[in-house]
C-alpha cells in the first residue's frame, strides 16, 4: 500500500474541562430550576411551568457533555462530522454537549490467526499461523482512515504472513547461509513484525510483536518430508558413529604398538581396522570368532 493512496487524518489532543467543576455548576443550576418550579407552583402561575420545562431539557442536554475515561482509553470527538480532537487523559471530563464521543481502547490486543496453507520459497505447501500483539496509537487514523481497524489488522496479518512464507523456506537442510522458517525464529519474527507494521501503519496501529504459532508441512507432503528428516538424522548419526569409531581404532592400534604387545604388518593392521570398524559401526552386535591357532593361522 502507498500512503499517497490515503488522505491520512492526524490525531491531535483535545483539552477537556474537569467534570467535577461542571458537575458543581450543574448542581447549582439544578437547584435554581427546582426552586423556579416550586415558586411557580406556590404562586399558581402557569408561565413558570411552561418556561421551566425547556430549562429542564437544556439542563439534561448540557449534562450529556459529562463522560469518564478509564486508563488506556480514549474518546474521539466529532462535531457535525468534523474531527475536533481526542481526549486520552483518564478521569471525569466535560466537553461541548454537541460533540459526538467515540470511545476507543489503547490497550494491547492479541490476534490469534487461523492456520493458512501457502507455498514456501521452494514451492513446498506448508501450514502456518501467527499470533500478533498490537495496539492503537493514532485514534484518528483508526476511526477515520479505515472502515473497521480490527478487521483491517486481521486481514493484513494474513496477507503479511503469506508474503513472509513465500520469502523463506520451511527448512534449509544442508544450506547454512540461507535462513528458514523453522530454524531462524528470531529473524523471522523481526521480519514478520516489520512487514505487518508497514501494512497497518495507515490504520494508526502499532505492531508490538508478530510471531509464528504454528508451522508444519501440508498433509500431502508431510510423510515424505518426515522420511527425509529421518534420513538426514540417520546420516548425521552415522557420520558421528564413524568419526568416533575411526578415533577408537586409531587409539587402539597406537596403544598396542606403543606398549609392544604385538607387531602388525600392513595386511594384519588393515584386517584389524576392518574388523573393529564392523564391530563399532554395525547395527547389530557382532558375533565373535575365537582364534585358537597362532597369530597367522
Amino acid at each position: 500500500m502507498n500512503k499517497s493512496d490515503f488522505n491520512l487524518t492526524n490525531e491531535f489532543k483535545k483539552n477537556a474541562t474537569s467534570g467535577w467543576l461542571a458537575l458543581g455548576i450543574f448542581a447549582v443550576l439544578g437547584i435554581v430550576i427546582a426552586a423556579y418550579f416550586i415558586n411557580g407552583i406556590r404562586l399558581g402561575e402557569p408561565k413558570y411551568i411552561f418556561t421551566g420545562i425547556p430549562m429542564i431539557g437544556i439542563f439534561f442536554f448540557l449534562s450529556s457533555g459529562l463522560f469518564t475515561l478509564q486508563p488506556n482509553m480514549s474518546a474521539v470527538m466529532t462535531l457535525f462530522g468534523e474531527y475536533k480532537g481526542t481526549v486520552k487523559e483518564a478521569g471525569f471530563h466535560f466537553v461541548n454537549p454537541f460533540y459526538k464521543k467515540k470511545k476507543l481502547s489503547l490497550r494491547a490486543n492479541n490476534l490469534n490467526g487461523e492456520i493458512i496453507k501457502v507455498n514456501d520459497n521452494r514451492g513446498n505447501p506448508i501450514e502456518i499461523a501467527a499470533v500478533v500483539v498490537w495496539k492503537v496509537i493514532d485514534t484518528a487514523r483508526a476511526v477515520f482512515d479505515v472502515d473497521d481497524f480490527n478487521a483491517f489488522v486481521r486481514v493484513q496479518s494474513e496477507a503479511a504472513l503469506r508474503q513472509l512464507a513465500m520469502d523463506y523456506s520451511y527448512d534449509t537442510f544442508d544450506s547454512e547461509d540461507e535462513q528458514s522458517l523453522r530454524s531462524d525464529t528470531e529473524a523471522v519474527t523481526i521480519a514478520l513484525t516489520k512487514v505487518l507494521q508497514e501494512r497497518v501503519d495507515d490504520a494508526g496501529v502499532k505492531v508490538i510483536e508478530a510471531r509464528i504459532s504454528h508451522l508444519a508441512y501440508a498433509q500431502e507432503i508431510a510423510s515424505a518430508m518426515l522420511q527425509r528428516q529421518q534420513a538426514d538424522a540417520i546420516v548425521a548419526a552415522r557420520i558421528r558413529i564413524v568419526d568416533g569409531a575411526v578415533g577408537m581404532v586409531e587409539t587402539a592400534i597406537k596403544r598396542l604398538e606403543d606398549n609392544g604387545l604385538v607387531e602388525l604388518d600392513d595386511e594384519r593392521k588393515a584386517a584389524m581396522v576392518s574388523n573393529l570398524l564392523v564391530v563399532l559401526c554395525g547395527d547389530k552386535a557382532a558375533q565373535p570368532v575365537v582364534n585358537t591357532g597362532s597369530l597367522y593361522s
